[in-house]
């Protein structure tokens, strides 16, 4: 799979659910993870079996305002919005962090307004914080990831996976004039 992501919170109110969404990051090969004005303890024994925290890159920002991600990051709010997308519709960016907020005050407007994307899981009411970053790591795992198609019918044969095909080497001169009009 090409390009990365990371994923965080902003604000937090319960640990636990930092560990546990953390732990779910490290499965599913997320590159970095963050925290932004939260109050999190990495060494605290929370529910990061995984030392998560140990493993990958971990960037603890003290506000909105020192938070930097890598240039041409996309920054992909997850959040219950009028303005946001419906996961099953959205195409993930191939360079993202996703930024979660707090379970009962959601990302704030400031975070909001940052954002390149928001998207939502279309569910009757909102989740806990750690299954949320898990649906959608699974999402962009299963949309990105290179997968054989699902069966027609239920108990069908799994596709096998195609055969990945190179194309034409491109030199910089043939790029060139490509781009040129």
């Amino acid at each position: 799979m090409r390009g990365y992501f990371g994923i965080g919170v902003e604000g937090v109110s319960k640990a636990i659910n930092v560990g546990n969404l953390f732990r779910s990051a490290n499965a599913f090969g997320a590159s970095f993870m963050f925290t932004v004005g939260a109050v999190y303890n990495a060494d605290s024994g929370t529910s990061d079996t995984s030392d998560a925290t140990g493993q990958l890159p971990f960037y603890p920002f003290d506000s909105l305002d020192a938070m930097r991600l890598p240039k041409n990051c996309s920054l992909v709010g997850v959040e219950i919005h009028e303005d946001a997308v419906d996961l099953p519709s959205f195409r993930h960016p191939r360079c993202a962090a996703y930024v979660l907020g707090m379970e009962r005050g959601g990302l704030s407007p400031e975070m909001v307004e940052c954002c390149d994307y928001l998207v939502k899981i279309p569910t009757k009411f909102s989740l806990n914080l750690a299954a949320t970053g898990a649906i959608v790591m699974y999402d962009r795992l299963t949309s990105i990831g290179r997968f054989g198609e699902r069966p027609v019918a239920i108990g069908g044969p799994v596709q096998p996976l195609p055969d990945h095909v190179f194309g034409e080497p491109v030199s910089k001169k043939k790029r060139e004039r490509a781009i040129r009009p």
